[in-house]
């Protein structure tokens, strides 16, 4: 987070500063272009030093869950919970029906993320409004690594590979990635909080193997991070309504 918060702290001054070379406010005490100038090239260096922040490195200690067992070291993850009143099992259907179009913003940020370009059908192009959005990613190069229906559910893809490479996924994959392979996983997780109350919380992990390989990751998650954590807020928030719907289960 601290990466992408630099990243766009740095997007953030440059765009400023590129406002104010093609016209200076005085009302900022910015009165010439080559002042602007400075503050457009400070923005694009912070921005530089976000992009190329070393990452860290995470490790599993007790495995609690099946994504603990499937991805127990990472460099990237977020992680986001929401109560609901409703029983796990209903939770966890709800997850499963969850369609893009009930996805507050889910179309306009997978389009800005795939940069407008026309591709197959994906979680980045969900086409049918139809279809849920878990379907749609199976079918569009992630796995389901396991299925709980009273627990946890899990996705993983690969996002990295060397040229040429097979990326077809496996449970091992996953478990021992082999070199220059970066894989993602994300679950959904639910536990009773109480009679008829759930937790649910969904977590997104991403191990690279491979400084190449992490370097380059680590760009394109800082850039895309915002978004991501919002589809996932929301993704939260679609499950919920459908658990607590009747017209929608």
């Amino acid at each position: 987070m601290l990466g992408s918060m630099v990243t766009y702290t740095g997007l953030v001054t440059a765009v400023v500063g590129f406002a104010l070379v093609i016209k200076p406010i005085a009302r900022l005490d910015v009165t010439t272009r080559p002042e602007a100038a400075i503050i457009l090239a400070i923005g694009v260096i912070v921005a530089a030093i976000g992009l190329n922040l070393p990452t860290a490195e995470s490790r599993c200690v007790n495995v609690r869950t099946k994504l603990d067992e499937f991805v127990p070291t990472w460099q990237f993850s977020e992680r986001h919970s929401i109560e609901i009143d409703a029983p796990p099992a209903r939770v966890i259907d709800a997850v499963r029906h969850v369609r893009a179009d009930e996805i507050f913003l889910f179309r306009t940020l997978t389009w800005i993320r795939r940069g407008g370009r026309p591709v197959p059908q994906s979680i980045l192009n969900a086409g049918d409004s139809s279809q849920p959005i878990i379907d749609v990613a199976l079918k569009g190069g992630f796995v389901m690594l396991a299925d709980d229906s009273a627990h946890e559910l899990i996705l993983g893809t690969v996002v990295g590979a060397p040229r040429g490479s097979p990326r077809q996924v496996t449970a091992a994959t996953f478990k021992s990635p082999p070199a220059g392979y970066a894989v993602a996983a994300m679950n959904f997780e639910v536990g009773p909080v109480g009679p008829d109350k759930t937790i649910l919380t969904t977590e997104t992990r991403v191990y690279a193997n491979g400084s190449a390989e992490r370097r380059k990751f680590a760009r394109y998650w800082r850039v895309i991070y915002p978004g991501s954590a919002i589809i996932r807020r929301m993704w939260l928030r679609a499950a919920r309504r459908r658990a607590l719907t009747p017209a929608a289960r």
